[in-house]
């Protein structure tokens, strides 16, 4: 018997009120299948899609088949972001590697294009999770009346009211908030990797490089004399000389 889903409320009122957005270069771009005039716009939108689930999707990662059905008209946007949020790249770097409360989180974010409203709504989701599993609740998600409302079947999930009128910053990004992997295995993978250069490499320009004859290419010369003539003979105390080795032998 499955646990239904629990009651859950926003921290705050203000979430349940509509936006007045005014139209901004800051604002979403938002792709949909209802805009598609051309093959090239929905390759756009396909990599949107990858953008918003995966943050970034290397060539192994690509689902073709959900792909090319997508492009045939045989599956909708909705049914391509199930794919992809079902795939194994999304289940190994996302479910495997985070808690149940962590991926409900990164799910939220990502398909519905909000923060979670409080821990109510992790404990609620995560109910779903460890009843359903994550198929299951992939299927919940998407079949909410909050993703049907918003992004319907034709259009890729995108961050909600990202710029906020009364603040200074706007919401950060969902990929810098809500990093793909755990704490713990970003130690065991051994995240962050800091190169330290030991040289710093800066362009110069092409007409201001040093061209043959000019006194700068002789200054690594000129240097290089200068700390050898610094450089003396150390001193040796008359007291660590070993005269007897110095005689030869008869």
């Amino acid at each position: 018997m499955t646990i239904p889903l629990l009651n859950y409320t926003p921290k705050t009122q203000n979430a349940r009120v509509e936006g007045y957005v005014v139209p901004g270069d800051d604002q979403p771009k938002i792709f949909s299948t209802e805009n598609i005039l051309s093959p090239a716009d929905m390759d756009v939108l396909i990599e949107a899609a990858y953008r918003q689930i995966f943050f970034h999707a290397f060539k192994s990662d690509r689902e073709r088949f959900l792909e090319s059905q997508l492009r045939n008209g045989q599956i909708t946007v909705r049914e391509f972001i199930r794919g992809l949020l079902l795939s194994d790249t999304f289940v190994t770097s996302f479910y495997e590697k985070n808690s149940n409360y962590r991926y409900v989180e990164q799910c939220v974010q990502r398909v519905l294009g909000r923060d979670v409203y409080s821990e109510d709504e992790k404990i609620a989701w995560s109910i779903v999770v460890g009843t359903k599993g994550y198929g299951g609740f992939i299927d919940d998600l998407l079949n909410s009346d909050e993703y049907l409302e918003n992004f319907g079947d034709d259009t890729v999930p995108y961050q909600r009211r990202r710029n906020l009128p009364g603040r200074d910053q706007g919401e950060l990004p969902f990929n810098i908030k809500s990093p793909r992997y755990d704490s713990y295995y970003r130690g065991v993978l051994g995240f962050p990797q800091i190169v330290w250069q030991n040289q710093v490499r800066r362009f110069i320009p092409q007409d201001k490089k040093p061209k043959a004859g000019d006194p700068v290419n002789y200054l690594a010369a000129a240097r290089s004399i200068a700390s050898a003539r610094g450089q003396t003979t150390p001193r040796v105390s008359t007291g660590n000389l070993d005269y007897l080795a110095k005689v030869p032998r008869r």
